[in-house]
């Protein structure tokens, strides 16, 4: 049996504490972890919970089999984890990224817009601007995710629309038809990446000291949303384990 093998970018803060996992291999998959032992030790489970996404939203892989991982870099200058995205970038941030990768991509991006959009369908209103003890509102997460997928479009070099700069300012100002103005934001930032034009997919761009490519800003549209939603889940399945003992 072929056992896949997934390479392992890292950063880490400050003696190596806060640490952010990249498995680039899996593009949008990542581990975090308040130390860099700990952050590693998390990554097995969080391939395999990646993967049974990839698998439910009907990409090909085996969320059951096995597979191995190593260390390709370590970045502990200049970085700080918490953005996932030291300066100078990794090294498959400026690879060749090709019409049918892109939308392998394109679909995983979509896959993380139907889950958040199906969670704030679900929850009423109380629930989704509720403040709970540690962390903040599933509206002020949902809020963040969005800005933060307009700003990836910016730094990959394609702009903004006004549609997505009006649908931004709807989701942050208010819960009235969260779902659907998720929803659709993240419609337009699916669709500005698949209409990329070739120079659009190969340029690099000076962002102040770091180069960007329209695969670096892909990279960080699928990891920063996959982060929160995994994020969101947690709690909601906190809670209703909470709600299940409590009867």
């Amino acid at each position: 049996m072929v056992t896949a093998e997934y390479a392992l970018y890292l950063e880490s803060g400050p003696r190596m504490r806060t640490t952010m996992v990249h498995v680039l291999d899996l593009l949008g998959c990542i581990a975090n972890g308040p130390t860099t032992e700990a952050a590693l030790e998390a990554t097995p489970s969080e391939i395999r919970h990646y993967l049974r996404f990839l698998q439910r939203h009907g990409e090909r892989v085996d969320s059951d089999a096995p597979f191995e991982t190593s260390i390709v870099e370590h970045v502990t200058k200049g970085s700080d984890p918490r953005f996932g995205n030291p300066a100078r970038g990794f090294a498959p941030d400026f690879e060749e990224l090709t019409r049918d990768a892109l939308q392998v991509h394109m679909a995983r991006l979509a896959g993380l817009g139907e889950d958040l959009s199906a969670i704030a369908r679900k929850l009423s209103p109380e629930q989704v601007t509720a403040q709970p003890q540690k962390g903040r509102a599933i509206h002020e997460i949902l809020r963040h995710v969005c800005a933060s997928e307009m700003e990836y479009v910016r730094v990959a070099g394609l702009g903004k629309s006004d549609e997505m700069k009006d649908l931004g300012k709807a989701i942050e100002q208010s819960t009235d038809n969260l779902a659907d103005n998720v929803e659709c934001l993240w419609q337009f930032v699916a669709a500005r990446f698949e209409a990329a034009t070739d120079e659009e997919l190969t340029q690099e761009i000076q962002r102040g000291a770091a180069p960007y490519t329209l695969r670096r800003g892909l990279r960080r549209a699928l990891e920063h949303p996959w982060e929160h939603l995994w994020e969101i889940e947690r709690r909601l399945e906190g809670a209703s384990a909470v709600a299940e003992r409590s009867r």
